[in-house]
């Protein structure tokens, strides 16, 4: 992504939270899309094991049981990053981190995420106000 002059906020996600009952409402790239939204824009570069987040799953991934009458809804970084998306973020997965999750996840990449890789540039930091790590 080339920029003639610098604009906004990259957000680079490393590391991927399972979640739990006290963040079942709320992940790390929710929180991302709310500073979207209030922030005047945000881009997002997932890496490491955050990768994942950017593969749509060969199952439903099943919810956690925490009572004997059934289960609480877990967070949802894949809803949130369907979010980013359809508000206008830029979303992109680093290539090699993506082949680490197999051989079949690049091929499982969610609509609107872009790889970067040998092909495809990834957000140049320069062409960003901030850049900042979750």
């Amino acid at each position: 992504m080339a920029a003639t002059a610098p604009t906004g906020t990259l957000l680079i996600v490393e590391r991927a939270h399972r979640g739990g009952v006290e963040s079942q409402f709320s992940d790390e790239l929710y929180f991302a899309r709310a500073l979207h939204t209030l922030g005047g824009g945000l881009d997002v570069l997932l890496r490491g094991a955050a990768a994942g987040y950017a593969v749509v799953p060969e199952s439903p991934p099943r919810p956690p049981r925490f009572t004997p009458h059934g289960s609480l809804p877990a967070a949802d970084p894949r809803r949130s990053l369907h979010g980013l998306i359809a508000d206008g973020a830029g979303v992109w997965v680093e290539e090699r981190d993506l082949r680490a999750l197999g051989p079949r996840a690049p091929g499982r990449v969610l609509p609107g995420v872009r790889v970067a890789g040998a092909d495809t540039q990834a957000p140049e930091w320069g062409s960003y106000h901030r850049v900042w790590f979750f």
